[in-house]
């Protein structure tokens, strides 16, 4: 049986499918993943701010060997987990639903793969800050700020 995919031919990446910025996010998946070399949780994200990009969601990974768990251990502290299974080097997949939290995201091609890179993570509660900040950097960039450089 065949099936007509619009799009499947083009070899080109719409840059509307990357996701750069400052994101508040919900976690909607997780699952832990063995690999021999590198194991990580690969998580998938719900956008529930800004509104421009609100309901759109992506998969990432944070690897989980013993040089990139202080990263494992960031995202886990902002985004609320269990400081008791936290506390005893255990992460459960259920708990890690519906957290919530802030992600400075990057959108990086390598060998023709796709990848969503997580730079940074603060608490959903900073959100507001995050949000004005970005705003005031947009306008910075495309000089409406109103700073005092000539």
């Amino acid at each position: 049986m065949r099936r007509q995919i619009p799009g499947l031919h083009s070899q080109h990446q719409d840059s509307d499918t990357s996701l750069d910025g400052v994101f508040l996010v919900r976690v909607e998946k997780a699952s832990y993943r063995r690999h021999p070399h590198k194991p990580f949780v690969e998580l998938r994200f719900v956008i529930l701010e800004p509104q421009y990009s609100q309901g759109r969601s992506f998969f990432s990974r944070i690897y989980c060997t013993e040089r990139a768990l202080w990263k494992l251990h960031w995202f886990l502290r902002d985004f609320g987990y269990d400081a008791d299974l936290l506390n005893r080097d255990q992460v459960d997949e259920t708990a890690l639903l519906n957290l919530r939290g802030v992600i400075r995201t990057s959108h990086k091609i390598l060998n023709g793969r796709s990848y969503q890179n997580l730079n940074s993570f603060a608490p959903s509660g900073e959100w507001e800050v995050f949000s004005c900040a970005s705003i005031d950097d947009s306008d910075a960039q495309q000089g409406r700020g109103d700073s005092d450089d000539l």
